[in-house]
């Protein structure tokens, strides 16, 4: 998904390295949303983006004359603007579930992405990578419950947690083989999906090439 000079009525603002952008291009991907992917440089960003979005930050959407700028706030608008294949289940008790889901995705694991990434020689990044993998081996049970992460149906929930899995490698993290194989299998399972391979971008693509 490179750049696009013609802008089209839906244009999207990335940061190619973010998994906070590659969560929204992945709700993009999966639903078939005609739009513009812009790469943008969070050190260099472009003067149009400050125009539109008063924290000049990545990501960013535009749809017509609306312009969003937080990732959870994106998925939610793109999963109702074009409700087909769904990502938020119907019934409120589920959709309240997985927006608590994705919530302690951001507390329990983004964070620890996010100081790893800022700082990867850091003592403190070496503690929060222990902190990660431990994590999300503890959690290989409820990965192995269900086709897709505490659901039967791919959702909005796994747009959050494949982005995170994808960069285990640039993280500098290797799970146990024998205890992960759940999550392994989710990652080929989540991987192999057609929306998320036309999400990657160049750099996502260089992780694991």
């Amino acid at each position: 998904m490179g750049v696009v000079t013609k802008r089209s009525s839906m244009t999207f603002f990335s940061d190619p390295a973010s998994h906070y952008s590659h969560r929204v291009r992945i709700v993009l991907a999966e639903k078939g949303v005609t739009v513009d992917v812009v790469d943008v440089d969070p050190d260099n960003p472009l003067e149009e983006l400050a125009d539109l979005n008063p924290y000049n930050v990545l990501p960013t959407l535009v749809d017509r004359d609306l312009v969003l700028y937080e990732p959870n706030i994106m998925m939610e608008y793109l999963d109702e603007r074009f409700p087909h294949p769904p990502l938020l289940p119907v019934y409120p008790v589920a959709r309240a579930n997985s927006r608590l889901m994705i919530y302690r995705i951001q507390k329990d694991w983004c964070r620890l992405v996010d100081q790893i990434l800022a700082e990867p020689s850091a003592k403190s990044s070496d503690a929060a990578r222990k902190e990660l993998r431990e994590s999300l081996q503890a959690t290989a049970p409820v990965f192995a419950e269900l086709p897709f992460f505490m659901s039967e149906e791919f959702t909005i929930v796994d747009c959050c947690i494949a982005p995170i899995l994808w960069r285990l490698p640039a993280l500098g993290i290797e799970l146990d083989a024998k205890q992960a194989k759940p999550i392994e299998k989710y990652m080929e399972s989540i991987f192999s999906r057609e929306g998320f391979k036309a999400s990657l971008s160049d750099l996502e693509e260089d992780i694991r090439s």
